[in-house]
């Protein structure tokens, strides 16, 4: 009956904060787009080569969302026609690098995790992005835009803050409505999964003892869909217990980076190829950064 409730609560608490932040960050990045030239944001994310893949993942480490926060800011991005691997390294770090992870990652694990955590993450989203741009992953793009009550280009804007306001709301909430329903799927699988998975069950199957720790604590990290915020003090009481740190990180990003009600919001703008390349990019991210931390800590 616990973890019944617990599941209730996790997913009427989860459900309100993703639509207060979707419907806010939407908001936010409707009414900056209205101001800002689309020429100007091309610019800062279409440097040549592996410049254009800097900036996105750079932007996105400098972004303070959680996971799903990622999804208003890439619809904008699309529509403004950035680069598609920019993009991509966006997506990629955002969920993954913030100011509030580091500064969490300095205080429990010290200056040398968060630096190699860093540091890792960044290059990945930044070899990826490039790697997911040559294998043709733009055409994977959903030929579709969701309609909104938002200006188009060459509109006009009004002058007045309070029009601009409602017409930026009214854009968000038509994105809000097209990706609800992929929204309330993820939440639901994730509040099942993180009601009854019990903490015992990740320490039994990604312990030290198993060869496979690393690679199993990322896949574990894939359901439990556990904000970066929260995944690193589990992450710290899980090593007084006696997992690796290589494992408590590819916990850290399987679960903060690939997280179910992302992943459905995603495949309502990316065909399933894409989502699928997207989940192999940070599981692999996850795996490799696992292994790295235990050689090099």
């Amino acid at each position: 009956m616990n973890s019944f409730v617990d599941t209730i609560k996790y997913f009427i608490y989860i459900t309100a904060e993703l639509t207060v932040l979707f419907l806010g960050i939407s908001t936010i990045v409707a009414f900056i787009l209205m101001h800002l030239p689309q020429e100007k944001i091309k610019n800062w994310m279409s440097g040549k080569g592996i410049l254009s893949n800097f900036v996105g993942a750079l932007i996105g480490a400098l972004t303070p969302f959680c996971a799903c926060s990622t999804i208003p800011l890439t619809l904008g991005f699309l529509e403004a026609g950035i680069p598609f691997g920019a993009i991509m390294s966006f997506v990629i770090s955002s969920p993954l690098l913030n100011p509030i992870i580091l500064t969490m990652l300095v205080a429990l694990m010290g200056w040398k995790v968060c630096i190699a955590y860093f540091i890792i993450v960044f290059g990945g989203a930044i070899l990826f992005g490039i790697i997911l741009e040559k294998t043709g992953g733009a055409k994977l793009v959903k030929n579709v835009r969701i309609k909104s009550g938002g200006p188009r280009e060459n509109s006009e804007i009004p002058k007045a803050f309070l029009s601009k306001l409602k017409i930026s709301f009214l854009k968000a909430w038509g994105d809000f409505r097209a990706v609800l329903i992929y929204l309330l799927i993820g939440v639901g699988i994730g509040s099942v999964i993180y009601g009854y998975l019990p903490q015992e069950f990740v320490l039994k199957f990604a312990g030290p003892g198993n060869p496979f720790a690393i690679p199993i604590a990322a896949a574990i990290g894939v359901p439990l869909y556990i904000r970066a915020e929260t995944a690193i003090p589990i992450g710290v009481a899980l090593m007084q217990k006696g997992m690796s740190i290589g494992a408590v990180v590819a916990l850290i990003i399987g679960g903060a980076g690939m997280a179910i009600p992302e992943m459905s919001m995603l495949a309502s703008i990316f065909k399933k190829k894409l989502v699928a390349a997207i989940v192999g990019v940070i599981f692999a991210t996850a795996v490799i950064g696992g292994y790295v931390f235990n050689m090099i800590l």
